[in-house]
């Protein structure tokens, strides 16, 4: 069993090469579907020598199996956003604690003690359907802030506005987080100029607007709320790790979670920096489920390993990843 101590003890990439191997090897023996999928591509723990050899199992997999590399009880089952009738990934967690110490050390490695903000969350979407990781994170990070602010709003758009002038007048440091469509919703109906906030987006419309292109987005927020900068959180369902964007939606990892592309064409290709690709996202905290995820995002990393979100595939399935018949 991996010592999750060693997962977020992680300072160098030399550390992160060592336990991401040692992950594998793990998951290899320990989760039956994933040792399927490699033994499709005939990749064995012998054959991989480097980070770059592992094989990254398609996300879709999260919507057909169950992803689990131990036979401990299932404590949470996150789900995804879907329409009505898709079929949802479903991401189940044998042990929320380590969900809970990964978006801790993840939130105070970027923005520091989470007692020092009042978090205010517009997630309307996400409360409106059970089973989000987002909402569960959120709630922890608003009970753990205790702050008596901090809180939930669904559609009281009046009273968030009255919170956030209040907080601002009295020189609190806000954390916002939202979803596009909310934060849009509330820019047109109430300008602020906010010293003391940070806006944060989760991304996506999710129907109910038109999709814009990220940096329309973030000027019309920059705008509406009087920021300098729009931060950004990239995580999803399947996995138990987020990165954040301070700006410009250039995304950085915490120690345990790092960004690869592969090619386009040939989805078992790790590409150098620079290149535009499928995101690969390998995630250690996922101990249990399985660490290396093959997306469905597009996108580029930088030589520092940060990452940018270019768009998504156009297609549901990823080509040269559907080996088994799902």
């Amino acid at each position: 069993m991996i010592n999750t101590e060693n997962i977020f003890s992680i300072k160098t990439q030399s550390d992160f090469n060592t336990v991401a191997l040692e992950v594998f090897k793990f998951q290899f023996e320990n989760n039956a579907v994933y040792r399927s999928f490699c033994d499709l591509l005939y990749i064995h723990p012998s054959d991989v020598k480097r980070v770059e050899d592992i094989p990254f199992l398609p996300i879709s997999f999260f919507k057909t199996h169950s992803i689990l590399s131990t036979t401990d009880k299932i404590q949470e089952t996150f789900t995804s956003s879907g329409t009505t009738g898709s079929v949802t990934s479903k991401h189940q967690v044998t042990n929320v604690s380590i969900y809970e110490e990964s978006f801790l050390k993840g939130f105070k490695h970027f923005y520091g003690n989470i007692e020092e903000y009042t978090i205010l969350a517009l997630l309307p979407n996400y409360l409106e359907r059970e089973g989000s990781s987002l909402i569960y994170m959120v709630n922890d990070l608003i009970t753990k802030s205790k702050k008596p602010e901090s809180g939930f709003y669904l559609n009281n758009l009046k009273d968030l506005t009255t919170k956030l002038e209040r907080l601002e007048a009295q020189g609190e440091k806000v954390l916002l987080i939202g979803v596009s469509f909310a934060l849009l919703d509330l820019v047109e109906k109430h300008s602020f100029q906010l010293n003391n906030t940070i806006i944060m987006e989760t991304g996506g419309m999710k129907g109910r607007r038109k999709e814009l292109i990220r940096e329309e987005l973030h000027a019309i927020l920059k705008q509406g709320f009087g920021v300098q900068n729009i931060h950004s959180e990239y995580g999803m369902t399947e996995l138990l790790s987020q990165a954040y964007s301070t700006g410009n939606g250039v995304f950085k990892c915490p120690n345990w979670m790092q960004v690869l592309t592969r090619d386009i064409e040939d989805a078992l290709t790790i590409q150098s920096p620079g290149k535009t690709g499928g995101l690969n996202v390998i995630d250690l905290a996922n101990i249990n489920s399985c660490s290396f995820i093959a997306t469905q995002d597009l996108g580029k990393v930088s030589q520092d390993s940060s990452f940018q979100i270019l768009g998504r595939f156009d297609h549901s399935d990823i080509r040269g990843c559907n080996l088994m018949v799902l």
